[in-house]
Protein backbone atom coordinates (compact mmCIF):
# COMPACT_ATOMS: atom_id res chain seq x y z
CA UNK A 1 0.00 0.00 0.00
CA UNK A 2 1.45 3.48 -0.90
CA UNK A 3 2.16 6.01 1.16
CA UNK A 4 0.38 9.64 0.88
CA UNK A 5 4.30 10.42 0.20
CA UNK A 6 4.26 8.10 -2.36
CA UNK A 7 0.87 9.14 -4.11
CA UNK A 8 2.04 12.69 -3.81
CA UNK A 9 5.19 12.36 -5.69
CA UNK A 10 3.41 10.20 -8.09
CA UNK A 11 1.07 12.61 -8.79
CA UNK A 12 3.67 15.52 -9.00
CA UNK A 13 5.32 12.99 -11.59
CA UNK A 14 2.11 12.57 -13.77
CA UNK A 15 1.38 16.56 -13.72
CA UNK A 16 4.31 17.23 -14.89
CA UNK A 17 4.70 14.58 -17.84
CA UNK A 18 1.47 16.65 -18.38
CA UNK A 19 2.79 20.07 -18.38
CA UNK A 20 5.63 18.91 -20.14
CA UNK A 21 3.74 17.49 -23.37
CA UNK A 22 1.59 20.74 -23.29
CA UNK A 23 5.16 22.46 -23.35
CA UNK A 24 6.85 20.75 -26.24
CA UNK A 25 3.20 20.80 -28.52
CA UNK A 26 3.34 24.87 -27.60
CA UNK A 27 7.04 24.83 -28.86
CA UNK A 28 6.02 23.07 -32.13
CA UNK A 29 3.41 25.01 -32.72
CA UNK A 30 5.47 27.63 -32.54
CA UNK A 31 8.26 26.28 -34.87
CA UNK A 32 5.35 25.86 -37.92
CA UNK A 33 4.57 29.82 -37.23
CA UNK A 34 7.95 30.85 -37.21
CA UNK A 35 8.53 28.94 -40.66
CA UNK A 36 5.16 30.22 -42.29
CA UNK A 37 6.54 33.35 -41.21
CA UNK A 38 9.57 33.03 -43.34
CA UNK A 39 7.55 31.95 -45.58
CA UNK A 40 5.36 35.10 -45.62
CA UNK A 41 8.82 37.16 -45.86
CA UNK A 42 10.18 35.48 -48.82
CA UNK A 43 7.49 35.69 -50.68
CA UNK A 44 6.79 39.31 -49.82
CA UNK A 45 4.00 39.03 -48.14
CA UNK A 46 4.39 40.94 -44.92
CA UNK A 47 3.04 43.83 -45.86
CA UNK A 48 -0.34 42.74 -47.75
CA UNK A 49 -2.69 43.22 -44.52
CA UNK A 50 -2.36 46.90 -44.02
CA UNK A 51 -4.42 46.99 -40.39
CA UNK A 52 -4.00 45.47 -37.00
CA UNK A 53 -7.24 43.83 -36.37
CA UNK A 54 -6.08 41.31 -33.47
CA UNK A 55 -9.88 40.64 -32.87
CA UNK A 56 -12.35 40.55 -36.32
CA UNK A 57 -8.93 40.14 -37.81
CA UNK A 58 -9.75 36.36 -37.66
CA UNK A 59 -12.18 36.44 -40.58
CA UNK A 60 -10.48 36.81 -43.78
CA UNK A 61 -12.16 38.65 -46.53
CA UNK A 62 -15.34 36.40 -47.92
CA UNK A 63 -16.83 38.39 -50.85
CA UNK A 64 -15.52 40.16 -54.16
CA UNK A 65 -16.75 43.31 -52.25
CA UNK A 66 -14.46 42.80 -49.07
CA UNK A 67 -11.18 41.70 -51.70
CA UNK A 68 -11.75 44.59 -53.32
CA UNK A 69 -11.47 46.51 -50.23
CA UNK A 70 -8.35 44.89 -48.98
CA UNK A 71 -6.68 45.41 -52.11
CA UNK A 72 -7.87 48.95 -52.35
CA UNK A 73 -6.18 49.41 -48.97
CA UNK A 74 -2.85 48.05 -50.03
CA UNK A 75 -2.79 49.72 -53.10
CA UNK A 76 -2.48 53.00 -50.78
CA UNK A 77 0.96 52.00 -49.31
CA UNK A 78 4.70 52.60 -51.00
CA UNK A 79 5.12 48.54 -51.74
CA UNK A 80 2.10 48.64 -54.13
CA UNK A 81 2.85 51.91 -56.20
CA UNK A 82 6.65 51.21 -56.05
CA UNK A 83 7.12 47.78 -56.74
CA UNK A 84 3.44 45.92 -57.26
CA UNK A 85 1.61 48.61 -59.65
CA UNK A 86 -0.82 46.74 -61.43
CA UNK A 87 -0.97 43.38 -59.39
CA UNK A 88 -3.84 41.40 -60.18
CA UNK A 89 -6.64 40.35 -57.60
CA UNK A 90 -5.33 36.41 -57.94
CA UNK A 91 -1.50 37.93 -57.18
CA UNK A 92 -2.74 39.80 -54.44
CA UNK A 93 -4.67 37.19 -52.95
CA UNK A 94 -1.31 34.66 -52.96
CA UNK A 95 0.60 37.20 -50.77
CA UNK A 96 -2.86 37.69 -48.47
CA UNK A 97 -3.33 34.49 -47.34
CA UNK A 98 0.02 34.00 -46.33
CA UNK A 99 0.07 37.07 -43.94
CA UNK A 100 -3.12 35.86 -42.89
CA UNK A 101 -2.22 32.41 -42.13
CA UNK A 102 0.54 33.95 -40.53
CA UNK A 103 -1.55 35.72 -38.03
CA UNK A 104 -4.27 32.94 -37.98
CA UNK A 105 -1.32 30.82 -36.54
CA UNK A 106 -0.53 33.79 -33.92
CA UNK A 107 -3.22 34.10 -33.00
CA UNK A 108 -4.08 30.09 -32.45
CA UNK A 109 -0.33 29.87 -30.30
CA UNK A 110 -2.13 32.40 -27.91
CA UNK A 111 -4.91 30.16 -27.44
CA UNK A 112 -2.65 26.39 -27.57
CA UNK A 113 -0.76 28.41 -24.43
CA UNK A 114 -3.40 30.66 -22.78
CA UNK A 115 -6.09 27.97 -22.41
CA UNK A 116 -4.20 24.91 -21.08
CA UNK A 117 -2.13 27.31 -18.71
CA UNK A 118 -5.11 28.47 -16.77
CA UNK A 119 -6.51 24.95 -16.45
CA UNK A 120 -3.13 23.15 -15.48
CA UNK A 121 -3.49 26.65 -13.11
CA UNK A 122 -6.96 25.88 -11.58
CA UNK A 123 -6.68 22.54 -11.02
CA UNK A 124 -3.08 22.42 -9.23
CA UNK A 125 -0.93 20.50 -11.54
CA UNK A 126 1.54 23.69 -11.68
CA UNK A 127 4.68 23.17 -9.26
CA UNK A 128 4.62 26.92 -7.55
CA UNK A 129 7.84 27.54 -9.03
CA UNK A 130 6.87 27.63 -13.31
CA UNK A 131 3.64 29.52 -12.30
CA UNK A 132 5.93 33.26 -12.73
CA UNK A 133 7.99 32.36 -15.11
CA UNK A 134 4.69 31.01 -17.20
CA UNK A 135 3.18 33.70 -17.12
CA UNK A 136 5.79 35.75 -18.25
CA UNK A 137 5.68 33.79 -21.29
CA UNK A 138 2.02 35.11 -21.85
CA UNK A 139 3.21 38.52 -21.21
CA UNK A 140 5.90 37.97 -24.15
CA UNK A 141 3.67 36.03 -26.10
CA UNK A 142 0.62 39.44 -26.10
CA UNK A 143 4.07 42.00 -26.70
CA UNK A 144 5.27 39.46 -29.19
CA UNK A 145 1.64 40.40 -31.21
CA UNK A 146 2.69 44.45 -30.67
CA UNK A 147 5.73 44.29 -32.23
CA UNK A 148 4.88 42.13 -35.52
CA UNK A 149 2.52 45.24 -35.88
CA UNK A 150 5.43 47.41 -35.00
CA UNK A 151 7.24 45.82 -37.88
CA UNK A 152 4.69 45.73 -40.49
CA UNK A 153 4.16 49.66 -39.67
CA UNK A 154 7.41 50.31 -40.53
CA UNK A 155 6.60 49.43 -44.35
CA UNK A 156 2.97 50.94 -44.68
CA UNK A 157 4.49 54.88 -45.17
CA UNK A 158 7.49 55.56 -46.53
CA UNK A 159 9.56 52.01 -47.02
CA UNK A 160 8.01 49.49 -49.80
CA UNK A 161 9.38 47.10 -47.20
CA UNK A 162 9.79 46.53 -43.50
CA UNK A 163 12.48 47.60 -41.41
CA UNK A 164 15.06 44.52 -41.07
CA UNK A 165 15.75 45.99 -37.14
CA UNK A 166 12.61 45.74 -36.40
CA UNK A 167 12.59 42.31 -38.25
CA UNK A 168 15.44 40.76 -36.45
CA UNK A 169 13.33 41.66 -33.04
CA UNK A 170 10.91 39.94 -34.00
CA UNK A 171 12.64 36.96 -34.88
CA UNK A 172 14.33 37.18 -32.20
CA UNK A 173 11.50 37.50 -30.03
CA UNK A 174 10.38 34.09 -31.04
CA UNK A 175 13.64 32.98 -30.60
CA UNK A 176 13.54 34.16 -27.38
CA UNK A 177 10.11 32.25 -26.17
CA UNK A 178 11.16 29.32 -28.08
CA UNK A 179 14.08 29.08 -25.88
CA UNK A 180 12.13 29.90 -22.95
CA UNK A 181 9.12 27.37 -22.97
CA UNK A 182 12.10 24.29 -23.70
CA UNK A 183 13.97 25.68 -20.77
CA UNK A 184 10.84 25.43 -18.60
CA UNK A 185 9.73 21.75 -20.20
CA UNK A 186 13.07 20.51 -19.81
CA UNK A 187 13.54 21.15 -16.05
CA UNK A 188 10.04 19.42 -15.11
CA UNK A 189 11.84 16.31 -16.99
CA UNK A 190 13.53 13.34 -15.48
CA UNK A 191 17.22 13.80 -15.88
CA UNK A 192 20.14 11.66 -16.39
CA UNK A 193 21.96 10.31 -13.45
CA UNK A 194 25.41 11.14 -15.48
CA UNK A 195 27.19 13.90 -14.02
CA UNK A 196 28.21 16.86 -16.43
CA UNK A 197 32.06 16.65 -17.83
CA UNK A 198 33.40 19.56 -16.02
CA UNK A 199 32.33 22.14 -13.85
CA UNK A 200 31.85 24.70 -16.65
CA UNK A 201 30.07 22.37 -18.98
CA UNK A 202 26.98 23.77 -17.93
CA UNK A 203 28.76 27.49 -18.76
CA UNK A 204 29.72 26.49 -22.19
CA UNK A 205 26.51 24.67 -23.39
CA UNK A 206 24.75 27.89 -22.39
CA UNK A 207 27.31 29.67 -24.86
CA UNK A 208 26.87 27.52 -27.89
CA UNK A 209 23.20 28.29 -27.06
CA UNK A 210 23.50 31.69 -27.10
CA UNK A 211 25.81 31.78 -29.88
CA UNK A 212 22.81 30.14 -32.00
CA UNK A 213 20.96 32.56 -30.44
CA UNK A 214 23.39 35.59 -32.04
CA UNK A 215 22.87 33.30 -35.57
CA UNK A 216 19.07 34.13 -35.62
CA UNK A 217 19.82 37.65 -35.03
CA UNK A 218 22.20 37.94 -38.21
CA UNK A 219 20.18 35.58 -40.04
CA UNK A 220 17.17 37.94 -39.36
CA UNK A 221 19.40 41.13 -40.64
CA UNK A 222 20.35 38.77 -43.73
CA UNK A 223 16.59 38.16 -44.50
CA UNK A 224 15.45 41.65 -43.86
CA UNK A 225 18.55 43.27 -46.14
CA UNK A 226 17.93 40.67 -48.39
CA UNK A 227 21.65 39.98 -48.44
CA UNK A 228 21.11 36.25 -49.15
CA UNK A 229 21.75 37.46 -52.90
CA UNK A 230 24.87 39.55 -52.57
CA UNK A 231 26.77 36.96 -53.01
CA UNK A 232 25.72 33.58 -53.78
CA UNK A 233 28.99 31.57 -53.88
CA UNK A 234 30.85 29.58 -51.08
CA UNK A 235 33.74 29.96 -49.23
CA UNK A 236 34.62 32.97 -51.35
CA UNK A 237 32.95 36.32 -51.16
CA UNK A 238 33.74 37.32 -54.96
CA UNK A 239 38.02 37.90 -54.86
CA UNK A 240 38.17 36.93 -50.91
CA UNK A 241 36.72 35.46 -47.76
CA UNK A 242 36.05 39.26 -46.93
CA UNK A 243 34.35 41.75 -49.59
CA UNK A 244 36.70 44.92 -49.00
CA UNK A 245 35.24 46.03 -51.74
CA UNK A 246 31.60 46.17 -50.72
CA UNK A 247 32.96 48.21 -47.39
CA UNK A 248 30.81 52.05 -47.54
CA UNK A 249 33.30 54.48 -45.38
CA UNK A 250 30.20 56.55 -44.69
CA UNK A 251 28.25 54.21 -42.68
CA UNK A 252 31.44 53.05 -40.66
CA UNK A 253 30.56 50.65 -38.03
CA UNK A 254 27.29 50.40 -39.12
CA UNK A 255 28.48 48.63 -42.19
CA UNK A 256 27.99 45.61 -40.21
CA UNK A 257 24.41 46.02 -39.52
CA UNK A 258 22.95 48.42 -42.69
CA UNK A 259 25.06 47.26 -45.61
CA UNK A 260 24.01 43.74 -46.73
CA UNK A 261 27.69 42.48 -48.32
CA UNK A 262 29.09 42.96 -44.81
CA UNK A 263 26.02 41.25 -42.93
CA UNK A 264 25.93 38.41 -45.10
CA UNK A 265 30.02 38.33 -44.06
CA UNK A 266 29.15 38.51 -40.39
CA UNK A 267 26.35 35.81 -41.04
CA UNK A 268 29.00 33.06 -42.45
CA UNK A 269 31.84 34.34 -39.86
CA UNK A 270 29.30 33.28 -36.74
CA UNK A 271 28.68 29.91 -38.10
CA UNK A 272 32.25 29.26 -37.96
CA UNK A 273 32.55 31.00 -34.43
CA UNK A 274 29.41 28.64 -33.39
CA UNK A 275 31.22 25.46 -35.02
CA UNK A 276 34.10 26.03 -33.45
CA UNK A 277 33.04 26.52 -30.16
CA UNK A 278 30.45 23.45 -30.09
CA UNK A 279 33.38 21.16 -31.31
CA UNK A 280 35.39 22.74 -28.69
CA UNK A 281 32.58 21.45 -26.12
CA UNK A 282 31.90 17.70 -27.94
CA UNK A 283 35.35 17.73 -27.45
CA UNK A 284 35.58 18.29 -23.51
CA UNK A 285 32.77 16.07 -23.20
CA UNK A 286 33.72 13.12 -24.84
CA UNK A 287 37.50 13.44 -23.26
CA UNK A 288 35.64 13.96 -19.46
CA UNK A 289 32.56 11.82 -19.27
CA UNK A 290 33.01 9.43 -22.67
CA UNK A 291 29.41 7.61 -23.46
CA UNK A 292 28.07 9.91 -21.25
CA UNK A 293 24.37 11.03 -21.87
CA UNK A 294 25.91 14.48 -22.12
CA UNK A 295 28.49 13.65 -24.34
CA UNK A 296 25.96 12.00 -27.05
CA UNK A 297 23.69 14.73 -26.93
CA UNK A 298 26.73 17.55 -27.60
CA UNK A 299 27.49 15.22 -30.70
CA UNK A 300 23.56 15.75 -31.85
CA UNK A 301 23.95 18.80 -31.34
CA UNK A 302 26.98 19.52 -33.35
CA UNK A 303 25.08 17.36 -36.00
CA UNK A 304 22.31 19.72 -36.30
CA UNK A 305 25.17 22.68 -36.79
CA UNK A 306 27.01 20.98 -39.08
CA UNK A 307 23.15 20.48 -41.08
CA UNK A 308 22.15 23.73 -40.45
CA UNK A 309 25.69 25.65 -41.75
CA UNK A 310 25.09 22.56 -45.07
CA UNK A 311 22.00 23.82 -45.73
CA UNK A 312 22.61 27.67 -44.86
CA UNK A 313 25.47 26.83 -48.09
CA UNK A 314 23.11 25.17 -50.14
CA UNK A 315 20.61 27.96 -49.59
CA UNK A 316 23.24 30.45 -50.65
CA UNK A 317 24.55 28.68 -53.92
CA UNK A 318 21.28 28.16 -55.37
CA UNK A 319 20.09 31.99 -54.82
CA UNK A 320 17.87 31.38 -52.02
CA UNK A 321 14.66 29.12 -53.15
CA UNK A 322 11.55 28.94 -50.83
CA UNK A 323 12.16 25.70 -49.63
CA UNK A 324 15.56 25.67 -48.88
CA UNK A 325 15.51 28.96 -47.37
CA UNK A 326 12.45 27.61 -45.07
CA UNK A 327 14.90 24.96 -44.35
CA UNK A 328 17.16 26.72 -42.90
CA UNK A 329 14.75 28.62 -40.86
CA UNK A 330 13.44 26.01 -39.05
CA UNK A 331 16.44 24.23 -38.68
CA UNK A 332 18.12 27.01 -37.00
CA UNK A 333 14.88 27.15 -34.60
CA UNK A 334 15.10 23.59 -33.82
CA UNK A 335 18.83 23.59 -33.15
CA UNK A 336 18.04 26.35 -30.61
CA UNK A 337 15.85 24.25 -29.02
CA UNK A 338 18.17 21.38 -28.78
CA UNK A 339 20.75 23.71 -27.48
CA UNK A 340 18.81 24.84 -24.70
CA UNK A 341 17.57 21.70 -23.68
CA UNK A 342 21.05 20.26 -23.52
CA UNK A 343 22.16 23.07 -21.51
CA UNK A 344 19.29 22.73 -19.33
CA UNK A 345 20.77 18.98 -18.70
CA UNK A 346 23.92 20.03 -17.61
CA UNK A 347 22.10 22.83 -15.19
CA UNK A 348 19.88 19.53 -13.85
CA UNK A 349 16.39 19.33 -13.56
CA UNK A 350 14.12 21.07 -11.22
CA UNK A 351 13.58 19.18 -7.68
CA UNK A 352 10.37 17.77 -6.84
CA UNK A 353 8.33 19.44 -3.80
CA UNK A 354 9.95 17.30 -1.60
CA UNK A 355 13.38 18.29 -2.43
CA UNK A 356 14.33 14.87 -4.79
CA UNK A 357 16.27 15.43 -7.87
CA UNK A 358 13.57 14.21 -10.77
CA UNK A 359 16.05 11.45 -12.38
CA UNK A 360 15.88 8.49 -14.16
CA UNK A 361 16.07 5.44 -12.54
Amino acid sequence: MQTPDIRHADAELRHRAQVRGWLYFTALVLLVLVTVGGATRLTDSGLSITEWAPIHGIIPPLTEAQWEEELKRYREIPEYQVVNRGMSMAEFQFIYWWEWGHRFLARALGLVFAVPLAFFWLTGRLDRRVKLPLLGLLALGGLQGFIGWWMVSSGLTERVDVSHYRLAVHLCMAALILGWIVWIARGLAPHARDLKPTAQSSLWAGIVAGLVFVQIYLGALVAGLDAGWVFNQWPMMGEGLFPAVMWEPALGWRNWVENPAIVQFAHRTGAYVLLAVIVGHVWSCWRWAPGSTHARRATVLLGLVLAQALVGIVTLVMEVPLFWALVHQALAFFTLAFAVAHWRAMVGPLPLSDGRRHLHA
